[in-house]
């Protein structure tokens, strides 16, 4: 993340995920590269939770782009993917 504008999208995104995280596991805990599925702080369903999101919050259309989870994968990923989406 270069920008403040990358760190208000990673701010939001925190928030979001702290509203579906899995008890137990505090966000703080976990690395912005970190996978999040793997490190236990949300579960699969999640991921579609968040594939929602990101389509209200900010246009993403998977439908059109395709799914790629690896993309999904950390808080860092969702970022990047985030800007190139803005681009």
């Amino acid at each position: 993340m270069s920008t403040e504008r990358d760190a208000k999208v990673l701010a939001h995104l925190q928030g979001f995920l702290r509203g579906i995280q899995k008890p137990g596991r505090p966000l703080e805990s976990i690395g912005i590269d970190e996978p999040l599925v793997a490190s236990g702080l949300v579960d699969s369903l999640a991921v579609m939770q968040i594939v929602v999101y990101l389509e209200e919050q900010y246009g993403i259309d998977f439908a059109a782009r395709g799914f790629d989870p690896e993309r999904l994968a950390s808080m860092g990923s969702i970022v990047d993917l985030i800007a190139e989406a803005r681009r």
